[in-house]
């Protein structure tokens, strides 16, 4: 499913079904979710959230020795047309 038809707050509920401490941030493009991930999270799990996380347009993980680690997922709210897609030859 492309992810303009997965809403940020889906994939926020099923994180949160696994355990992991949500917020969920609108913006004008796009909307937000970050989760807190304990560090032990069994391997189970990871698979779990990464197929949670599949279904938005980016994720990551941000891992610092002072804040932990912090899963960021990025839902757009409207499909980009031709001439918006950002590729890596986009220029603004």
């Amino acid at each position: 499913m492309p992810a303009s038809g997965v809403s940020a707050a889906a994939i926020a509920a099923r994180l949160s079904a696994l355990g992991l401490p949500t917020r969920t941030e609108e913006h004008p493009r796009f909307t937000t979710v970050e989760a807190e991930v304990p560090d032990a999270l069994s391997t189970e799990s990871w698979r779990e959230v990464l197929d949670v996380v599949a279904e938005a347009d980016r994720f990551g993980l941000l891992a610092t020795s002072l804040t932990g680690r912090t899963l960021w997922v990025v839902v757009r709210k409207a499909v980009p047309t031709a001439g918006e897609a950002g590729g890596p030859s986009y220029q603004r």
